[in-house]
């Protein structure tokens, strides 16, 4: 994958901006939270996977104001996207831009936020 300066810079600054919200972050597994505290990302951040399973963590997460999704953009991902919201839309505010915004930075060529550590290098 060819990442130029530009590409990184603005990488920089997704990690800037998801610091800046108040919110807890929602990634898959533990290489995708890796991934965000190598780039710089302060914040809380919990593994879905670690519940073992949606009713779990669906009854842990009232507790937040905030949930900033940012699961991968594969095919598990998205279904555990919709059945997240299909729980939590009620109770909570639940912040999907930060994966939009993601797709749209890394040009689509970023499925897994795991991957986001090939964008390292130049922060």
């Amino acid at each position: 994958m060819n990442i130029d300066f530009e590409d990184i810079s603005k990488v920089k600054d997704f990690v800037k901006s998801l610091n800046s919200k108040h919110g807890i972050v929602v990634v898959e597994g533990k290489r995708d939270e890796d991934a965000l505290k190598k780039l710089g990302y302060t914040g809380k951040i919990c593994q879905f996977h670690s519940f073992k399973g949606l009713i779990k963590f669906a009854d842990s997460m009232p507790k937040y104001k905030n949930l900033i999704l940012l699961l991968d953009a594969d095919r598990k991902g998205r279904y555990l996207t919709k059945r997240i919201i299909s729980q939590l839309q009620h109770r909570m505010t639940i912040d999907l831009s930060y994966r939009k915004d993601l797709t749209v930075i890394t040009k689509g060529r970023v499925k897994n936020v795991e991957d986001l550590v090939l964008y390292e290098i130049g922060v």
